[in-house]
């Protein structure tokens, strides 16, 4: 009796399910990329969302066989939905890092070839050394919008702008210009940056400016060229059979041309020039916490990457 009596004066809670399977939907205008995120059914979300449209009274969405759109109410609430699931998401994380053992899903992105020559081999320890984390990398050159892509963190190459992100030097990269020694037997070495314009260059599509090599002389002086070559590419990769068989020269990150150098496949040209140096850094959303599982990757990370890896592996 007292159960019932409890039952009939309690509100009617909200479909908080339903609410945060709206949300994934609104964010990724597809209910088939929700069910994929959300790892349930399409059928899953299609009963969410009509059991909290039922319960509105109103639709959420405008559907036709080719797109899915917010309606008016639907986007009203989107934003709230978002806020209510991004809470939810936090106090999840909070109670997960009381565990013993980190566990859950971990979503990061990096540069493609660092990712596939150096985080790639580390991933069986990371795997066997916390057995609850699931990994969910994300692996190109483009750079990622961590708060709209849900990412926990990123590793990223790059000269960083100042902003709020929180962020964790692990080591510098040194950019080299390399050709291979048959082309500077065709072509020539340079002696100036300036003499670039009269030399073939293959370029790299996601620099800050793409268009532009800045150098700098020991001296201090400095000067900025705007090459041309046969070939850009978004992946630093891409270029280096054209690079070794002679077709033109390069500005590189070492540790893609770190092997080839020591092998004398490659040649620094310009040796008394460097361009800005970068930096291997982890990048992550500003928030407050992080939680146990985040940080174990992010510490694993750290570890094994503080020294430049690939002068580590050259040694041994």
């Amino acid at each position: 009796m007292e159960t019932n009596r409890f039952r009939a004066c309690m509100p009617r809670l909200p479909d908080l399910e339903a609410w945060a399977v709206f949300a994934k939907v609104a964010e990724t205008r597809s209910f088939t990329r929700a069910a994929v995120e959300l790892g349930v059914s399409k059928a899953t979300i299609s009963k969410a969302v009509g059991r909290l449209e039922a319960r509105l009274g109103a639709s959420l969405f405008n559907r036709t066989s080719r797109r899915l759109s917010l309606t008016g109410v639907g986007q009203e609430s989107a934003d709230a939905a978002r806020r209510l699931l991004a809470d939810a998401e936090a106090i999840e994380n909070e109670a997960l890092a009381q565990s013993s053992e980190p566990k859950g899903l971990v979503r990061f992105t990096a540069p493609m070839s660092f990712g596939l020559a150096y985080l790639a081999p580390l991933l069986p320890a990371l795997l066997e050394a916390y057995p609850g984390i699931t990994l969910d990398l994300d692996l190109t050159d483009e750079i990622r919008d961590l708060i709209e892509g849900r990412f926990d963190f990123a590793l990223r190459i790059a000269i960083l702008p100042d902003s709020s992100l929180r962020a964790r030097q692990l080591c510098q990269v040194s950019r080299v210009l390399v050709g291979a020694p048959s082309y500077f037997q065709r072509r020539g070495r340079p002696s100036h940056p300036g003499e670039l314009a009269n030399h073939a260059c293959l370029g790299y599509a996601y620099l800050p400016r793409p268009g532009s090599w800045r150098f700098r002389h020991v001296s201090g002086t400095e000067v900025e060229v705007m090459p041309t070559g046969p070939l850009r590419a978004n992946n630093a990769d891409v270029l280096g059979p054209a690079l070794l068989a002679g077709f033109g020269l390069a500005v590189q990150p070492e540790f893609l041309v770190w092997n080839d150098l020591q092998a004398h496949r490659l040649e620094m040209a310009l040796p008394e020039w460097s361009l800005p140096p970068i930096a291997l850094t982890i990048i992550a959303p500003p928030q407050r916490s992080r939680s146990a599982r985040v940080q174990a990757v992010v510490d694993f990370f750290a570890a094994r990457l503080a020294a430049a890896p690939w002068a580590v592996q050259a040694q041994r």
